[in-house]
């Protein structure tokens, strides 16, 4: 896998994003991705998952490229698929933001069970401002921060720095950079130190209120961003202007 580093140590499996400096997600990345954690959850000693990012970012988000109307079906079931295998694995999930987390970069963190994140990070859904909206998001933003800084972040695109998202309760850890490593290791340990089978078992529990809403909530999602979304005129100006790194022609339909 030569887009992903995977080590394991004391019950705690690491999978690293190695596609600097953006660590954009291509189809091919997120399928490895989705393997490597769903390897990682398959085995018995593993308590714990980390999923990190070598370089400047901990992801750019999804490439662009496979948002054309050729490729943006299949993008999505990739992409929501490896959504899906992280919320389906029984070991507690630690994102390790080191850096700048956007549009899919930014949905593949919080859907970790927990974000340790860096004074660097930074965090944002810049989707609109290309003309799409971000469907994970859409769904969860809503669910784990007040209503209106979820609709901000996601109708804005602006970003928050990692202090702004630890008070707003997306963060759990903020460090400082030549303390991340430190810190991160401490937060895995705290869970890895604990029963594997307990561990499992709990956030088995706390998953069963919300499966069911959320798996319909987000397949009426999905529907709306390849149905609708995609067949507008200004969401392929938009992708279009981006990729030709120019201004966008808003046409209102």
């Amino acid at each position: 896998m030569s887009n992903l580093l995977v080590e394991k140590n004391n019950g705690i499996a690491r999978v690293t994003m190695n596609r600097p400096p953006l660590n954009v997600l291509d189809i091919a990345t997120m399928r490895e991705l989705t393997t490597a954690l769903c390897d990682a959850g398959a085995d018995a000693k593993t308590r714990v998952i980390i999923l990190a990012a070598q370089g400047k970012f901990f992801s750019a988000g999804v490439d662009i490229a496979d948002h054309t109307k050729d490729r943006v079906g299949e993008m999505i079931s990739v992409f929501h698929g490896l959504i899906r295998a992280l919320w389906s694995l029984e070991q507690p999930t630690i994102a390790a933001v080191q850096g700048s987390a956007l549009g899919g970069g930014m949905e593949l963190a919080f859907a970790c069970d927990f974000i340790v994140a860096s004074e660097k990070a930074k965090f944002a859904q810049p989707e609109i401002q290309v003309g799409v909206f971000p469907p994970i998001a859409a769904l969860m933003l809503p669910r784990l921060l007040p209503r209106n800084k979820a609709f901000e972040l996601v109708l804005t695109g602006d970003a928050i720095d990692a202090h702004t998202a630890e008070r707003l309760g997306l963060v759990n850890v903020v460090a400082a950079p030549d303390d991340f490593e430190n810190a991160l290791n401490a937060f895995a340990a705290r869970l890895s130190k604990l029963s594997g089978a307990i561990l499992r078992m709990t956030k088995r529990a706390l998953q069963i209120p919300l499966r069911g809403e959320k798996e319909n909530a987000l397949r009426e999602i999905e529907a709306l961003y390849l149905n609708e979304l995609m067949q507008t005129a200004d969401a392929q100006e938009g992708l279009a202007a981006f990729m030709e790194k120019r201004a966008a022609v808003w046409k209102d339909e």
